[in-house]
């Protein structure tokens, strides 16, 4: 058996992995040449303004009393310079959004595997084409530019990451900093020969990345005074930054300003998802090449902004790509309000219509001072912005589609020379001939002054060749997907067949005896493999291809060699009567499909847990045992409450908080009456246990009510708190072992140990869920044993004297039952539950910062991604620790039970597979792919969960002094 689930874990990690090969490898590609315009450009210097986490509405609406929160941005977008709405593509994460901005593609999604924080593969940027690039800010944003610059000619100015501190007295001073070093740079250059020389030069780059307003808005919302002035604070720099620019190169006219944002926040100060408050972001553009404000009396643009912004007769330019297969083809915005529903469900994210993007800044910002395109850009140059001959935007959008056409070359050449000549099938839309005459004509309308006509032409170049680089990105991806589909089906077989092979009786009766094996069968799938192997050799495929195409060929082997036992399992089938087998087969389907559209929609686990309520009323239980019946009823009918609370958009609430604390040391103080009266079994290191895990509540209620506090004062987070807070963490899992075995004392001991950590990581009412939760998995235990009982198998001990200790593969004792198949589906509905009960995984929105300030405050996304993630999964564990006393109550092989559970885990996966996306926005794409992580992440990690779990409930730690007999 250890060998299954050793290979049962390989083959999940393949398929888990299998994800990244199919649908996360990196679109980019290498090996073009550099395109720029042939023409002087109207710019010498660019300065870009990126302000982090800047809502479009929050900058472009008037304040309460009528007046502009940015005066000055105000200013240029009515008498200097252009303006619009930049929409930003999910994940609306800081590194997504820069990279658009300033390399002119969308993120590289195998970046995701580390945190949108490194490249994964190197690409090219605006930064990197510019003679000189300088930039201050943040140090988690500009190294990564600076990186992968050839040369030196890129130089960063950071401030140390401790001030990326969420509960700073004033997160402004992130921006003052940039604004302070900026103009201590220009007083200093006359000074440094060698660096007045370069800033003097032309095709320069000056980035200003300003921090201070995502800051703000993560650790007070965007609604509040401190981001609301943060603005200001921006507004009032960019205005002194403008002025030292003019003098410092004396008014010449060669300077062009942008100013924008890398992504939005919504109302809750989160972002990474596609809420139109986090995808709509301002967009200013002043100076050298950017036409002039333009008085218009109707708009493009049929939303409600324009007259909410007051704004409506200033012409607006959204930055505008060519539309693709799935956007419709104008845009139109939709106020965030009708749009979005706080529910925390999927299906309720809504993006933006409409075909635009930050992406096409990025070649705007080559053009405006005469550098080659990004190698790497999709971004359509937004001609509109220019003020410039119309030779010269003609000239642009032809390099522009020609820089992007040879990104579909290239991915081509390479698709083709691994592909066998008789299997390849060429993107038809954009042959040879046709990529020839589109670029014919374009510039025979070049040279006939027909240059509305080229930027037309080649918009419709620049689409074709990005629908072909899709097509090739994604060539192999049916094969791959074919290949884990016939590998998963083959798992899921193999399992199901050792099942019943090994722990039920229905092929006991009819199973005949072992036939001597034919070597056809081992011999037909060796040379199965062979073939395999032999055709990814001739296609020069990577060896990862080799796994999956390969994997299923041992697997349908085992399978192959049960068929004696599909035999018997028919023949014992066609015994049963077909109405209740029918109807069980519905019952398990329906099963499925409820937790299959638990992911989608939250509500469906109310509905699966009111059902669940209900149950016990319609079998022997309610006669046999009412107190236990009623108790299942209640805690199923409070916890059904969680999934209908919203995830996002909420307050955080320290009274949930310090009543769920309240309530957790009265049920400690009920525990500790009951194990007094209990003389005989009361020993004085359990006693101390129970005051130290009391001790720890109280301390986390008064951590959380002090750093509440502090940060309210905008002092931080207090030194002890942080200590206190990460004493209590790294306790949590070691306490418990200091408890006696006794399955209740044990499971209490173990509760106990992580609520206040469960505390600690709390902002409102999710504080109660993992008590609820509790209190329902105690009674699960008893209506359990209550059920085995009236199935008419014997149970010799009393809850209250069974111990963990002797928790051993007892598979001798029974096999498996119908009703078995019922224990498995609850643990693995209350495993969604535990995920899905208070936040949605599968949405970055569901994650509030605030929920670790107890432990920290300065930025640092991995550790507080920790954190979050170890909240998630406390009530994962309790689920954990009630199974196994299931299991040891109901008296049945844990193997048995945990291969119930792989399978059902398994079909849900391949549900999951069948739905990922691969169109739409990147969003959809994003939830469909981490729905599959999700349930596979699930399946690996119950194998881990469970060794944690057994740990938990069996091991017990000595005492100093303590005798030998203590030890298990």
């Amino acid at each position: 058996m250890l060998l299954f689930f050793l290979l049962g874990l390989l083959v999940h990690v393949v398929f888990f992995a299998s994800i990244f090969d199919i649908y996360l490898t990196s679109p980019l590609v290498h090996g073009m040449t550099p395109h720029w315009t042939p023409l002087p450009p109207p710019a010498k210097r660019l300065v870009l303004f990126v302000a982090d986490g800047l809502r479009a509405d929050t900058l472009f609406k008037l304040d309460e009393d009528g007046n502009p929160r940015a005066p000055f941005i105000r200013n240029v977008m009515m008498h200097e310079g252009s303006w619009g709405v930049s929409h930003t593509r999910v994940p609306t994460e800081s590194r997504p959004g820069h990279v658009a901005l300033i390399a002119g593609f969308y993120e590289d999604v195998s970046a995701v595997a580390k945190g949108w924080k490194e490249n994964p593969v190197e690409f090219d940027s605006l930064f990197n084409e510019s003679k000189y690039t300088w930039s201050w800010g943040s140090p988690d944003i500009l190294p990564m530019f600076a990186k992968g610059a050839s040369g030196d000619h890129v130089y960063t100015h950071s401030y140390a990451a401790e001030r990326e501190d969420f509960g700073a007295q004033d997160a402004r001073k992130l921006d003052t900093w940039v604004f302070d070093h900026v103009k201590e740079f220009f007083r200093a250059a006359p000074a440094n020969q060698p660096l007045f020389s370069k800033i003097n030069e032309e095709k320069i780059v000056f980035f200003l990345h300003l921090l201070g307003i995502d800051t703000n808005g993560h650790a007070h919302r965007p609604s509040s005074r401190e981001y609301k002035d943060n603005i200001k604070t921006v507004d009032d720099g960019v205005k002194e930054m403008v002025s030292v620019f003019q003098q410092f190169y004396g008014n010449d006219g060669k300077t062009a300003f942008i100013f924008t944002s890398d992504h939005g926040m919504t109302d809750w100060g989160s972002h990474g998802a596609g809420h139109p408050s986090e995808t709509l972001t301002p967009l200013v553009a002043w100076g050298a090449g950017i036409k002039h404000p333009q008085k218009v009396s109707t708009q493009e643009y049929d939303d409600a902004f324009l007259k909410e912004w007051k704004l409506e007769n200033w012409k607006r330019l959204d930055v505008n790509q060519v539309p693709c297969p799935h956007s419709s083809p104008s845009p139109v915005l939709l106020p965030p309000t009708k749009r979005f529903s706080k529910t925390g469900d999927t299906t309720d994210v809504l993006v933006r219509q409409g075909p635009s993007d930050s992406a096409d800044i990025a070649p705007l910002m080559a053009s405006l001072i005469g550098v080659p395109f990004p190698l790497n850009s999709v971004g359509t140059l937004p001609v509109a912005y220019l003020n410039h001959t119309d030779l010269f935007k003609a000239e642009s959008m032809f390099t522009n589609a020609v820089q992007i056409l040879e990104q579909f070359k290239v991915k081509m050449a390479q698709k083709k020379e691994v592909t066998l000549s008789f299997l390849f099938t060429p993107f038809k839309s954009l042959s040879d001939s046709k990529q020839y005459n589109i670029l014919r004509k374009a510039r025979s309308y070049i040279k006939r002054e027909k240059y509305e006509k080229v930027v037309s032409l080649c918009k419709e170049l620049i689409h074709l060749s990005l629908k072909g680089l899709s097509y090739y990105h994604t060539y192999d991806r049916v094969f791959l997907g074919i290949n884990v589909v016939i590998g998963f089906v083959g798992w899921t077989s193999y399992a199901s067949l050792l099942i019943i092979k090994s722990h039920s009786n229905l092929t006991r009766s009819t199973r005949k005896e072992a036939q001597k094996p034919s070597r056809l069968l081992p011999c037909s799938f060796v040379a199965i493999g062979i073939l395999v192997a032999f055709f990814l050799l001739l296609q020069a495929c990577p060896w990862t291809y080799y796994v999956y195409c390969l994997l299923p060929v041992p697997i349908w082997y085992a399978v192959l060699r049960e068929f004696q036992v599909v035999q018997d399992l028919a023949a014992s089938l066609s015994a049963f009567p077909r109405s209740r087998l029918a109807g069980s087969l519905v019952a398990f389907t329906v099963a499925i499909e409820v937790l299959v559209l638990s992911f989608f929609y939250r509500r469906v686990l109310t509905a699966g847990l009111v059902a669940f309520a209900i149950w016990p009323f319609f079998t022997p239980l309610w006669t046999r045992a009412k107190v236990t019946s009623l108790s299942w009823t209640a805690f199923s009918l409070l916890l059904a409450v969680f999934p209908l609370m919203p995830v996002v958009g909420r307050q955080s609430d320290l009274s949930l908080v310090m009543s769920a604390g309240l309530l957790i040391l009265l049920l400690s103080l009920v525990v500790v009456t009951f194990l007094i009266k209990r003389k005989e079994s009361v020993f004085r290191e359990e006693i101390l246990v129970h005051i130290l895990q009391v001790l720890s509540t109280v301390l986390a209620m008064l951590v959380v009510s002090g750093t509440h506090s502090s940060l309210l004062r905008k002092q931080g987070l207090p030194l002890a708190n942080q200590m206190v807070s990460w004493a209590i963490l790294a306790s949590s899992l070691l306490v418990p072992l200091l408890s006696p075995t006794n399955l209740f004392q044990r499971l209490f001991s173990i509760f106990l140990s992580l609520m206040p950590t469960y505390l600690l990581l709390s902002t409102g009412y999710e504080a109660l869920f993992p008590l609820v939760l509790s209190c329902l998995m105690f009674v699960w235990i008893h209506l359990e044993q209550e059920t085995l009982q009236q199935s008419g198998i014997s149970c010799k001990q009393k809850l209250t004297t069974i111990e963990f200790s002797y928790n051993t593969d007892i598979a001798q004792f029974r096999q498996l039952y119908l009703d078995d198949l019922r224990r498995a589906f609850f643990l693995v509905f209350f495993l969604v539950t535990a995920f899905f009960g208070t936040g949605n995984i599968a949405s970055i929105n569901s994650f509030d910062l605030t929920s670790v300030y107890c432990f920290l405050t300065v930025f640092s996304p991995f550790l507080m991604g920790a954190l979050m993630m170890w909240k998630i999964l406390i009530p994962f564990v309790l689920v954990m620790c009630a199974f196994e006393a299931v299991q040891l109550t109901t008296q049945l092989s844990s193997k048995s039970l945990f291969l119930i559970v792989l399978v059902i885990s398994d079909i849900m996966a391949l549900h999951f597979f069948f739905l990922v996306k691969d169109s739409g926005s990147w969003l959809d794409i994003g939830t469909s792919i981490s729905h599959y992580v999700i349930v596979m992440s699930m399946t690996i990690f119950l194998v881990f969960l469970n060794g944690l779990a057994q740990l938990l409930t069996t091991k017990k730690l000595r005492w100093l002094g303590s005798p030998k007999s203590h030890l298990i």
